[in-house]
């Protein structure tokens, strides 16, 4: 059976970011994936998809919302133990992703367990099965790619911490841009091989620089000047633990290869800050040197000086008429 034909990643209007971050994880997949946040009906899906052309022939497989712990990580071939009494492994999600896309819709919608060992399948690259008298390994090793409508529910802040990058879609493009989304959409509905014809040399620039950017991505170093400029960066931003430094410099690196430079500069660490650090900066942190408490709430008085943001003064409750408990009788 034929593949249906994909919207190109070159005729897609506007969301110039989200295209930048999926060539940069296409480029380099170790950046960890894309969390991609936006309202419903804004290509969220169209664009995940339009990545697996730049990886080449790599697969592109979508995890079912309802899918379970066994159908991502594979189990035992029940055909095989009951007719030949042997344990054999049947493959999951995972396996099938291997060397291509795993893009799962609404991964705020799945459980927050099978949400974590999926990212940590992805950031191992091997998946390991141990269950049914099975054990098995083998190689996983794809791009992630999540979508979410913050409207319908949020990840918990260490499965947010765990995507690579975040890219937030915004859901109201200018009338112009609206009506040249519209008319790609209907022309490519209406004959899929024309427009994809009609956009073909564009989409093969397109994969030809990323794949000329892998190619030169080992020769570039993760420098100290680079790294300095990034945990300068994240440690003002407050955020927690080092997977931000770590991203920010692969991403960085990534970009100086996709523009073709022999070393990362600061226009790359500047480039891709917002991708790294959106959905890690403590939002409650001030800005630094504010010392202004954020608007509704009071600062507390603190010796060092720093303040207790968001913090409210305790207020009067009125408890109401004390009421006497009763004195029950004791039943004879």
């Amino acid at each position: 059976m034929t593949e249906p034909l994909q919207f190109p990643l070159a005729a897609v209007v506007g969301a110039e970011d989200l295209k930048l971050a999926l060539c940069l994880t296409a480029i380099d997949p170790k950046i960890g994936g894309v969390l991609i946040e936006g309202p419903r009906g804004m290509a969220k899906s169209t664009l995940a998809r339009g990545l697996a052309d730049l990886l080449g022939a790599g697969p592109f497989v979508t995890l079912p919302l309802g899918a379970t712990e066994e159908r991502l990580v594979g189990t035992l071939d029940l055909d095989a133990a009951l007719g030949q009494g042997k344990a054999r492994f049947s493959a999951g999600v995972l396996a099938q992703a291997d060397g291509g896309v795993l893009y799962v819709d609404e991964v705020n919608l799945l459980p927050d367990p099978l949400v974590d060992l999926l990212l940590d399948v992805a950031a191992s690259g091997t998946n390991r099965v141990e269950r049914d008298g099975i054990s098995h390994r083998h190689a996983a090793r794809f791009v992630l790619i999540g979508t979410m409508n913050p409207e319908e529910g949020e990840l918990r802040p260490q499965l947010l911490d765990r995507f690579g990058l975040n890219i937030a879609l915004e859901g109201a493009p200018e009338p112009n841009d609206r009506q040249q989304i519209i008319r790609r959409r209907l022309a490519f509905d209406s004959d899929p091989e024309a427009f994809c014809a009609q956009w073909a040399a564009a989409q093969a620039q397109l994969r030809e620089r990323c794949q000329h950017a892998r190619e030169r991505l080992p020769a570039i170093a993760l420098d100290d000047q680079a790294l300095a400029w990034i945990t300068e960066r994240c440690f003002a931003a407050g955020v927690d633990g080092l997977r931000a430094d770590l991203v920010w410099l692969r991403a960085a690196r990534a970009h100086a290869a996709w523009r073709g430079a022999a070393a990362i500069g600061e226009d790359d660490v500047e480039a891709v800050a917002e991708f790294a650090l959106r959905h890690r900066r403590r939002s409650a942190e001030p800005p630094a040197g504010s010392n202004t408490p954020p608007q509704g709430g009071q600062q507390s008085q603190d010796p060092s000086g720093q303040g207790d943001w968001g913090a409210m003064e305790a207020q009067p409750v009125s408890a109401g008429a004390r009421r006497e408990v009763p004195n029950w009788a004791k039943k004879p």
